[in-house]
């Protein structure tokens, strides 16, 4: 088979695109000819050894990245029911990586089919991206009344989250940086969309609002962004971090906590919220979203081929949508 593997921490061109051994299934999993693998700001991160932004521990090298991934069963281990074999399904791989291949293993266990009319792409998408805004929300809470300020929401997460707010009736604003990043906050269907890169962006989104205030600030920016976006939370109102691309997390003290009635949540991507069913039940409610169409990811697809010249395009703070691999 051919696979991405990285021999050195670095620049994107510690990436190799060649040919490798077929993994082959044991007792308990499966192997699974990937049709798309999720490309995350994490594998970026790990990659030139940016350890703080990836906030694990970095792998033993050489590596196959990639954490997640969708495709068709093609073998089967000992233990393992025959009737998996031909069926579509997505996977979170784990801290073993090895996504970015045409073939990966995976305990039968860990598996979810995917449903019908749901394309794969899509799906290993909505899988992560999904999973972090479904637990995000159930954290934040939007409903009508509410003002929610999505401070990274042309990333896959925020496209989720600003989708999902409209969809709960909360009145939305989208921060994002350049023209291309409103342009698809406004496709997602925020209310409003302002350029978080322009000095007096704060004002400018007050102004738009009529001076009101945001009810509900989720950041997955941080640094003076997230500050920033903090600093306009309406009194009483709610913070959910679940993320810092700038590099630095968004300060809070319970000085302020305190004297504004303000609450605040920080969201992990592993384990993005407490909830009947774990991690687990997350993804299959985001995989069931997807298939009724409530969460619609934008998706950008290219050659697992061209992984090195993609990522070069990239940054740790991440693109515009989802980035999904193609064998």
């Amino acid at each position: 088979m051919y696979a991405v593997r990285q021999y050195e921490f670095g620049s994107p061109d510690t990436l190799r695109y060649e040919r490798v051994a077929d993994p082959e299934p044991g007792p308990g999993q499966v192997r699974i000819a990937v049709t798309a693998a999720a490309a995350y700001p994490h594998d970026i991160a790990v990659r030139s050894s940016a350890g703080n932004a990836a906030r694990c521990p970095l792998p033993e090298l050489p590596v196959i990245p990639g954490h997640e991934v969708a495709g068709t069963v093609d073998a089967v281990g000992a233990g393992v029911d025959g009737a998996w074999l031909g069926r579509r399904v997505v996977t979170q791989l784990g801290l073993a990586s090895g996504g970015y291949a045409e073939l990966v293993v995976r305990e039968v266990a860990a598996l979810h089919a995917i449903p019908d009319g749901l394309d794969d792409a899509v799906a290993v998408a909505v899988l992560g991206a999904g999973r972090a805004a479904l637990g995000i929300l159930d954290v934040a809470r939007p409903g009508a009344g509410d003002i929610v300020l999505v401070t990274a929401a042309a990333s896959g997460v925020g496209t989720l989250l600003v989708q999902a707010a409209c969809g709960a009736g909360a009145t939305v604003a989208g921060a994002a940086g350049g023209p291309d990043e409103l342009k698809q906050v406004r496709l997602a269907g925020a209310d409003l969309a302002v350029d978080r890169s322009s000095a007096g962006w704060c004002e400018l989104l007050t102004a738009q609002l009529y001076g009101r205030r945001p009810t509900i600030v989720v950041d997955g920016v941080g640094g003076q962004i997230g500050c920033q976006a903090r600093d306009l939370l309406e009194v009483g109102g709610r913070l959910v971090v679940h993320g810092w691309s700038s590099g630095t997390p968004t300060e809070i003290g319970m000085t302020e906590l305190y004297e504004r009635e303000l609450t605040a949540s920080v969201i992990s991507g592993g384990h993005p919220a407490p909830c009947r069913g774990g991690v687990r039940a997350l993804e299959e409610r985001a995989l069931a979203e997807a298939a009724r169409g409530t969460l619609d990811p934008v998706v950008r697809r290219h050659p697992l081929r061209q992984a090195a010249q993609v990522q070069a395009g990239l940054s740790i703070s991440g693109a515009a949508g989802a980035v999904v691999f193609v064998p």
